[in-house]
């Protein structure tokens, strides 16, 4: 039997994985759609991690002179021979990614910058020597080149012949080639994003304004230009004065099934590796976007997860995407959130739709200055997708899948715990109530803090995952207290307790069982909390422990309610004595 090839686990070099014996789904149908609708600048704007950087060095290597047709044997394109006879291998093509240009200050920045543009000048080393150029010219090449002086890592241009830099590079090629160019740029806009969490954005929108505009405005040397990015950045920002300009952005047609794996591709997979069973749950955890008129599924979750399914087959799923992507914009939206916000994150994660009104063209100085604006911005990075258009720009907005789910729930729980905190006093006091043994303040207070977040209600989730919504609310509350000695799902009796206690100082114990109620009878629930305390005997390992008084208490949750029972503290001491 043959040995299944290996999966591309972070590989973006489309040579590499066709030669190195890696999987790969076919996006090369991109190349045929591409050709048939090219502007003279293309923006594709997909969120982080879809397969815009593997796309990018697909189309480098498929246009290149050096382009090595082998790679695209069997291949969707291979089957356009007129298109591929005219275009494979027929343009010098200029390829750069501004991913890595993450500085603190914009000094560094330039020297970043520069940095990429030299390297991708010196992949055309003959124009130095080049008897199509002038001294002038080769002059200007090698001022691209120059490497850094003795001792520096870095070099730097002056200001002018680095915003020059790539119509000069693309105006060298077409001299020495009499061909003009194709230029690829991917994760335009990282040095945006960058500058605009360090404070120097006004600077870095000078200089790439620039660099741009020189490139991708008259410029006769310039066949057609690609850019990628997560974001669409407003025309009238950086790309001033463009009037051939092809924006594909998630809510377009065209491209749709380009970027990201479709359900038939994913199907293929699975069924190549012998997963088939895996289906429904990696459906369930990784698809859901809603691209043009199709769903995607996120790839960079699909290949990591089959990947460790190779590994372990029983491993479950679980979120691949939120350590390779930050999440920096749903905690600013629960700074920002009002009561009406957190309603809407309620039904969004309850497996509801809002209807927001949505603009693709920001800047990155607007991303944070409105809700409007954010919720845009979660729109265009894929924590949302569109289930319907209402109205022109206006849509259902839900969240894609289990995987982005639990990113909000995660986010949204840690953001209530340091909201709680702040009020050091009334959090003291709530968990003062249970070593009081005070049933009626515990169920007071704990409403207020529901009351302050989220609920899980929705008739698809288990009831186990609701009721560990709540555990973990609960848990984080009490964790403020550092003296008490504190266990979740700790083996006690005859079976694991939701929360145990111990306050070592006093001798007293405390025993939680948490339920959800899901009718609004949350006595009965609140009674078979107690009950199974009783029945699995949960208080044992605080008896062990030589816990004097012990607490046991049984608490019901409903949406953003709660109600709290206790059992007879009394009847505890004459049991534990």
């Amino acid at each position: 039997m043959k040995t299944p090839v290996k999966l591309p686990i972070g590989i973006e070099d489309f040579k590499e994985i066709r030669t190195e014996g890696f999987y790969y789904v076919d996006k090369t149908g991109m190349i045929t759609e591409l050709l048939n609708n090219w502007g003279k600048v293309n923006l594709f704007t997909r969120p982080r991690r879809f397969g815009k950087s593997l796309n990018m060095s697909m189309l480098k290597y498929f246009f290149s002179f050096d382009c090595e047709p082998e790679l695209f044997q069997g291949l969707a394109v291979e089957k356009e021979r007129e298109l591929c006879e005219k275009y494979m291998g027929k343009f010098p093509v200029i390829s750069i990614t501004l991913k890595g240009v993450e500085a603190r200050n914009f000094e560094e920045a330039v020297a970043m910058l520069c940095a990429v543009i030299r390297k991708e000048a010196m992949r055309f080393p003959f124009l130095s020597g080049s008897s199509r150029l002038t001294e002038k010219e080769i002059a200007e090449y090698d001022q691209l080149t120059t490497p850094a002086p003795s001792g520096q890592q870095t070099v730097t241009m002056p200001a002018d012949s680095l915003k020059n830099s790539l119509l000069t590079l693309s105006q060298l090629l077409c001299r020495h080639y009499g061909q003009k160019v194709i230029l690829l740029i991917d994760e335009y806009d990282v040095p945006l994003d960058r500058a605009q969490q360090n404070g120097y954005y006004d600077e870095m929108v000078d200089l790439i304004r620039g660099l741009f505009g020189q490139v991708l405005k008259t410029n006769e040397s310039l066949q057609f230009a690609i850019l990628t990015g997560c974001l669409r950045i407003a025309k009238e920002s950086i790309f001033t004065g463009l009037n051939n300009f092809n924006v594909m952005s998630i809510t377009d047609d065209l491209f749709h099934e380009h970027f990201g794996f479709t359900d038939e591709e994913v199907k293929a997979l699975l069924e190549y590796y012998g997963l088939n069973d895996k289906y429904s749950s990696i459906k369930e955890w990784y698809d859901g976007y809603h691209f043009g008129e199709i769903n995607i599924y996120c790839p960079w979750d699909v290949i990591n997860h089959v990947n460790r399914l190779r590994k372990t087959p029983n491993a479950r799923p679980k979120a691949y995407w939120i350590n390779s992507s930050g999440n920096a914009i749903i905690r600013t939206l629960l700074q920002k959130a009002t009561p009406q916000t957190r309603m809407e994150l309620d039904r969004l994660v309850n497996g509801d739709s809002i209807t927001k009104k949505i603009s693709e063209e920001l800047t990155y100085r607007d991303l944070y200055d409105s809700l409007d604006n954010l919720w845009s911005v979660l729109f265009t990075t894929g924590y949302l997708t569109r289930q319907a258009e209402v109205d022109l720009n206006t849509y259902e907005l839900i969240i894609p899948n289990r995987e982005i789910r639990m990113i909000f729930t995660e986010q949204i729980l840690d953001w209530f715990q340091k909201e709680a905190r702040e009020d050091a006093p009334a959090l003291d006091a709530f968990c003062e109530a249970f070593r009081q043994g005070d049933p009626a303040s515990i169920e007071r207070q704990f409403t207020s803090y529901l009351k302050k977040t989220i609920s899980i209600r929705d008739t698809a989730v288990r009831r186990e995952r609701k009721e560990n919504f709540y555990h973990g609310i609960l848990l984080g509350l009490l964790s403020s207290q550092r003296s008490w000695v504190i266990s979740s799902n700790a083996e006690s009796g005859a079976g694991y307790s939701d929360i145990l206690i111990e306050i070592p100082d006093e001798n007293t114990g405390i025993v939680i069982e948490l339920k959800y109620s899901e009718s609004r009878n949350m006595e009965a629930a609140c009674q078979k909390a107690l009950e199974q305390i009783e029945e699995k005997n949960y208080a044992e390992r605080l008896m062990e422990d030589d816990m004097d008084t012990i607490f046991k208490y049984g608490i019901a949750c409903r949406r953003n309610a709660c109600m709290v029972r206790m059992a007879d503290t009394e009847t505890e001491k004459e049991d534990h004595t």
